[in-house]
């Protein structure tokens, strides 16, 4: 029977301490006793982006689309963008933990493979809010997308300061920062239908669909909100 080893940890700015933890050729980051991300179930994170992408408008995608994604966690939404978006796409993550990007580039360089050296991609070592801040005040362009897989959803574990993203000032901001007809897309581990109503209070058309966390139509469901600006 394969081991559970811990490889490391990382403390959160402002926040918890996370663990990076190896069984065999797979890895999870956990938070005490909760399980936060792992490779063995990936699918729900690669439709994150597959299903956002699904939804941009032709000529969005056509002009080479502005994405923005928070944060890069195991990278699982961030391959399955690229392997979707034209060579004229322009993604950013914004990844508040070091290590994690640390840990993406060693000890789980093998599911990494080549994507943090994209040409498509610049990495931001901050807070997703401040690149949403700077779109809404016209300090940068718009995005197309925003895709928020930051913490546990709008009810999160890891850093108080998360729960800001998902208030109905921040939401309105984020809907600022997106070009007309863009789509914010969050992802959760569990349903919150005051969060559905949230997003609508702030503008937007919203769309709920719930996701498996296995291609197989197994594992936990997990919910992705699609909030149209």
């Amino acid at each position: 029977m394969l081991e559970r080893k811990l490889l490391d940890t990382a403390q959160v700015p402002g926040g918890a301490e996370l663990q990076l933890i190896s069984h065999g050729r797979d890895h999870m980051i956990t938070l005490e006793r909760n399980e936060l991300m792992s490779t063995r179930m990936q699918y729900s994170e690669e439709q994150l982006a597959e299903l956002t992408i699904d939804r941009l408008l032709p000529a969005a995608l056509a002009s080479g689309p502005n994405m923005l994604i928070g944060g890069y966690g195991m990278g699982f939404t961030l391959r399955a963008a690229l392997n979707r978006l034209p060579a004229n796409a322009k993604i950013i993550v914004a990844e508040l933990v070091p290590k994690i990007i640390e840990w993406a580039k060693g000890p789980m360089a093998h599911h990494t493979g080549e994507c943090l050296a994209d040409p498509r991609l610049t990495l931001e070592m901050t807070d997703v809010a401040d690149p949403i801040g700077e779109a809404a005040d016209g300090m940068r362009a718009q995005f197309d997308a925003i895709l928020l897989d930051v913490d546990n959803g709008p009810d999160g574990l890891v850093r108080e300061e998360n729960d800001k993203l998902y208030s109905p000032r921040s939401l309105r901001q984020t809907r600022e920062a997106l070009a007309l007809n863009g789509i914010l897309a969050i992802w959760s581990a569990a349903q919150d239908p005051r969060f559905t109503r949230r997003l609508e209070k702030a503008g937007f058309a919203v769309e709920v669909l719930e996701v498996r966390a296995r291609p197989n139509n197994k594992g936990p469901r997990h919910t992705i909100w699609f909030a149209r600006a």
